[in-house]
């Protein structure tokens, strides 16, 4: 048995090229979208991440931490 593909003609070619560049301009747009969102996402996060130090950086402005107060040195005995 010959299990050969049959040659396709040139009009078929044609249509073959023609769906495979549609599938891959669809491909390519929606990895674009995908890429799109991720950036939307991680600019968010940042954004709330930046309004969250800088309120903790006002906060610790705002209510400065004591002094530790520093242990007597102890005297040399000779």
């Amino acid at each position: 048995m010959d299990t050969e593909p049959e040659p396709k003609t040139p009009a078929e070619m044609k249509e073959i090229r023609l769906n495979r560049k549609i599938a891959q301009e669809t491909e390519g747009i929606k990895a674009m979208a995908d890429i799109a969102a991720a950036d939307i996402a991680i600019r968010k996060r940042t954004e709330s991440l930046r309004a969250e130090r800088l309120a903790r950086e006002a906060e610790a402005l705002s209510n400065p931490p004591e002094p530790k107060a520093k242990p007597a040195k102890k005297k040399k005995v000779t």
